[in-house]
């Protein structure tokens, strides 16, 4: 069934002049001018083909039609409310559901995941492995990828852009001067690769496990050169791609999602 169109910005302002019994009144509720209250009014009498208002010598009071339509009016109001209320519910929910990168979810995020579940008693995660899974059929919460922009999504960089050459250290047995490819950091021409792994967590694990030398994001790799699995070669360099918290705008904005940003950001 088709649905009648609603003026729903001036039942709004009728409402405000109902229970003021003043457009100024309404105007300082609203937050606009008396004029706009007026414009608003006179709008809403010429589409509903009545008139709500009537001015006497004691000032402003409805007219019979006007007070006939308040009670439904606010009771429509009132659904409204609870309907805002139940769609935002899922907005303080504790339930997550984040896709990352398998080898950043173990590397970086799992740990911190634990600090914030242990400030938030309850809180529950579902990890997807698939960090460039659509948002609407996974029904994600947000994702993390590994990105040169959040592109037409909201986001955040988590760090600088930094890769850094690794390799397995001496006093873990070292690694042979071979390379290992991924297709986040190709070889240079005529330089062979003793493995061509499919994404930076493979490069990670070949490169832990003492099969050669590979270029990867700082971020990734901290954790593994903290710990002494992996030492550096020279310094880190700069590069477009780095990690990005991300999600579409209504995602981005839910409270949930806003606290948990803000923890793993530090905001």
């Amino acid at each position: 069934m088709k649905r009648t169109h609603l003026p729903l910005n001036a039942l709004r302002v009728y409402d405000a002049a109902a229970r003021h019994l003043s457009f100024t009144r309404a105007a300082d509720e609203l937050a606009v001018t008396p004029a706009a209250v007026g414009q608003q009014i006179r709008a809403l009498e010429d589409h509903l083909g009545v008139v709500l208002f009537r001015r006497t010598s004691k000032g402003l009071e409805l007219t019979p039609e006007g007070a006939a339509g308040l009670d439904p009016l606010r009771e429509g109001f009132l659904r409204f409310e609870e309907s805002v209320a139940a769609m935002q519910a899922g907005q303080s929910s504790d339930r997550y559901t984040i896709a990352a990168p398998r080898e950043f979810y173990a590397q970086w995020l799992a740990p911190r995941l634990a600090e914030f579940q242990a400030g938030t008693p309850g809180v529950v995660y579902s990890i997807v492995a698939n960090e460039n899974a659509d948002f609407t059929e996974a029904n994600l919460d947000l994702a993390i990828r590994l990105v040169d922009g959040p592109g037409e999504l909201e986001g955040v960089q988590l760090a600088a852009g930094n890769r850094v050459t690794v390799e397995r250290p001496a006093e873990a047995g070292g690694a042979p001067e071979t390379w290992i490819e991924w297709p986040g950091a190709p070889l240079p021409e005529g330089v062979r690769a003793c493995i061509k792994a499919g994404n930076a967590g493979q490069a990670l694990s070949s490169a832990i496990a003492g099969m050669g030398r590979a270029v990867l994001p700082l971020l990734l790799v901290q954790g593994a050169l903290d710990r002494g699995q992996l030492a550096a070669i020279g310094e880190p360099d700069e590069s477009r791609r780095a990690y990005w918290l991300v999600a579409p705008v209504p995602q981005w904005r839910s409270k949930k999602v806003k606290a948990l940003v803000a923890f793993l950001t530090g905001g």
